[in-house]
């Protein structure tokens, strides 16, 4: 199996859980709509900056390794292309459960 074959199953869940929670929480509330696609962009540009700088470290000094049998031979820097699909999943699958498992004390925002 590819590493994207691997990415595909839970990028696919992210896609999901994502939709989902724009369809049933961010299209009732106005003030989610207004800051939601700004604040991922955001959240997203700063992560894959980061991960770029530090999974090119880890490799780079060895600490990671990948089967080069099962990368696709894109590149950023020195880390495959398929690395960044973690950062992806993180900034929108974790909103997107806060979103739609409420707060603490029951009440959705």
């Amino acid at each position: 199996m590819t590493y994207w074959a691997l990415n595909a199953v839970f990028l696919a869940l992210v896609v999901i859980v994502t939709v989902v929670a724009v369809v049933v929480v961010v299209r009732r509330n106005a003030a989610l709509r207004r800051t939601t696609a700004g604040v991922f962009g955001m959240t997203l540009g700063i992560l894959l900056v980061l991960t770029a700088i530090f999974d090119n470290v880890m490799i780079a000094i060895g600490l990671v390794g990948y089967d080069a049998g099962r990368i696709s031979g894109a590149f950023v820097g020195i880390a495959p292309l398929e690395d960044f699909a973690y950062a992806l999943a993180a900034v929108f699958l974790l909103p997107s459960l806060w979103l739609l498992l409420g707060r603490r004390d029951g009440k959705n925002q």
